[in-house]
C-alpha cells in the first residue's frame, strides 16, 4: 500500500529535534546505519525500503517496501538511500550511585555531532559503563551523531542530565572525576583504573564552570609539537586508553 501524505509528512518532520521528541522516534538512513542498528538490536519500529534492498534475504515484519519516489520523499538526504528506518528514543536511567562504578565518559556541551558519535564509539571500544550527555549538546537521536557512531549508538548506555551534581555524585563515591584541560598532571604518569569518570568539554571552551567544580583531579596530554589544540574526541581517545592500559 503506498505510503499517506500524513505517514510521508510525519517521516520527514523527524530530521527536527522538537518532531521527534513528541513523537518518540528518531530517523536513521543508508545500509551501512540501518544493518549496524539491527545488527545491534537497535530497537527500531519501522522500516522502510526500495525493492533494491528489500530484495536481500530479510525476513522482519517490520519491513515495508516503498518505491524510489516515495523514499526520495521520506529521505532527509539530497540523495535518497533505498532503507529508511524509524527507532523508539529510549534514555538510561541511572540508579543512585551507579556513576562511581566502573567507568564512564562525560560529555559536556560537545556540540558537534561528529564528535559526540565518536565518543560514543570510544566508550564502546574502550567498554566504559556509560555515557553521560549534558542537555546543551548534540541531541543523541540525530542522524550524524547516530552515523558516527557507527552502531555504538545501539550498544552504550547514555544518559542526559546536568553533568556536574552527578559528578559530584560520582566523587563522593569515591570515583576520580578527571578532566581533560592543557593544565593538569600528564596523561602518560596516569594509573589504570575501573572507576573513574572522564570529562570532555567542548574544544572552544572545555567543560563548564559548573562542571569544572566537580573536577577532582586534572589530566593533560604533553604537547611536543605546534598545534594549538587536539579534537576533544581525540583527546578522550587518549585518556580512555590510559586507564585501559594493562
Amino acid at each position: 500500500m503506498p505510503l499517506t501524505k500524513a505517514e510521508i509528512h510525519r517521516l520527514r518532520d523527524l530530521r527536527e529535534k522538537k518532531h521527534r521528541e513528541a513523537a518518540g522516534l528518531f530517523v536513521v538512513e543508508g545500509p551501512k546505519v540501518v544493518g549496524e542498528l539491527l545488527a545491534a538490536g537497535a530497537e527500531l519500529a519501522e522500516l522502510y525500503a526500495t525493492a533494491e534492498w528489500a530484495a536481500a534475504p530479510i525476513d522482519d515484519p517490520r519491513l515495508r517496501v516503498v518505491s524510489e519516489a516515495e523514499m526520495a520523499r521520506i529521505s532527509h538526504f539530497p540523495t535518497p538511500s533505498c532503507v529508511l528506518a524509524a527507532g523508539r528514543l529510549r534514555r538510561a536511567a541511572l540508579a543512585p550511585g551507579e556513576i562511581a562504578k566502573g567507568l564512564t565518559l562525560a560529555l559536556d556541551g560537545i556540540q558537534d555531532p561528529g564528535n559526540v558519535g565518536t565518543l560514543l564509539r570510544l566508550a564502546d571500544w574502550f567498554g566504559f559503563a556509560r555515557v553521560l550527555l549534558s542537555p546543551d549538546s548534540a541531541d543523541l537521536f540525530s542522524q550524524k551523531v547516530i552515523n558516527a557512531s557507527m552502531g555504538s549508538f545501539a550498544r552504550v548506555r547514555v544518559a542526559t542530565l546536568e553533568l556536574a551534581p552527578a559528578l559530584a555524585e560520582a566523587a563522593r563515591g569515591g570515583a576520580p572525576v578527571l578532566g581533560c584541560d592543557l593544565e593538569g598532571e600528564s596523561v602518560y604518569a596516569l594509573e589504570p583504573r575501573g572507576d573513574a569518570v572522564v570529562v570532555v568539554g567542548s574544544e572552544g571552551r572545555g567543560p563548564s564552570a559548573a562542571v569544572r567544580e566537580a573536577v577532582t583531579r586534572w589530566i593533560t596530554i604533553p604537547r611536543v609539537g605546534g598545534a594549538e589544540s587536539l579534537n576533544a574526541a581525540v583527546a578522550a581517545g587518549i585518556v580512555c586508553a590510559a586507564l585501559r592500559r594493562g
